[in-house]
């Protein structure tokens, strides 16, 4: 990942609707959730979760596939992991080894 999509990333990350839904869509796992039960259990306006949606899925970090008349969207892992990655790049003085152990947990499949 670069440096303008990790700002994008924390840019959508730092609005606070935006990330409970990220939240829940980690917690949904590979099934997802639709838009309007997202929009239901946030307790937000089914156009305001649209355009949260919108932002998160513009930044990498959830997709969306149509079922029908529905759409679903299931957070994207490796939008995260990407993230995590970009920030972790330099850590422990420029020696990632020390940091491996995290490293590893992050790339664990879910």
């Amino acid at each position: 990942m670069d440096k303008p999509a990790a700002l994008s990333a924390l840019q959508a990350l730092s609005q606070d609707t935006r990330l409970d839904v990220f939240r829940l869509l980690m917690q949904a796992g590979p099934e997802g959730l639709a838009a309007g039960e997202i929009a239901a259990r946030c307790a937000v306006r089914q156009n305001t979760m649209s355009a949260h949606l919108s932002i998160l899925s513009q930044a990498g970090l959830i997709r969306a596939a149509r079922e029908g008349r529905s759409v679903r969207y299931r957070a994207e892992i490796e939008g995260i992991r990407g993230l995590l990655a970009f920030l972790m790049e330099d850590c422990c003085g420029g020696n990632p080894a020390q940091c491996q152990s995290l490293i590893d947990e992050i790339s664990l499949e879910c």
